[in-house]
C-alpha cells in the first residue's frame, strides 16, 4: 500500500507544482506586457515634448521676425 501512497503523493505535487508555473509563466508574461507598454508610451511622451518643443521655436522665431519690422 506503501508505493500507491507515494504515487498519489508525487502526482498531487506535480499538480500542484504545473499550477504554480502557470501562474508565475502568466504573471511573467503580463509584466512583459506592461514593460513593453511603458516603453512606448515614454516613447510617445518623448515624441510629443519634441513637437512642443518645435512648436515653441517657431513661434518664437515669428516673433524675433515680427519684431523685426
Amino acid at each position: 500500500m506503501k508505493p500507491l501512497k507515494m504515487i498519489v503523493a508525487f502526482s498531487a505535487t506535480l499538480m500542484l507544482g504545473g499550477c504554480g508555473v502557470e501562474t508565475a509563466t502568466t504573471a511573467a508574461t503580463g509584466a512583459v506586457i506592461k514593460k513593453n507598454e511603458m516603453e512606448e508610451g515614454k516613447k510617445t511622451m518623448e515624441r510629443s515634448q519634441a513637437k512642443v518643443q518645435d512648436a515653441v521655436q517657431q513661434m518664437q522665431e515669428r516673433a524675433e521676425k515680427d519684431g523685426d519690422k
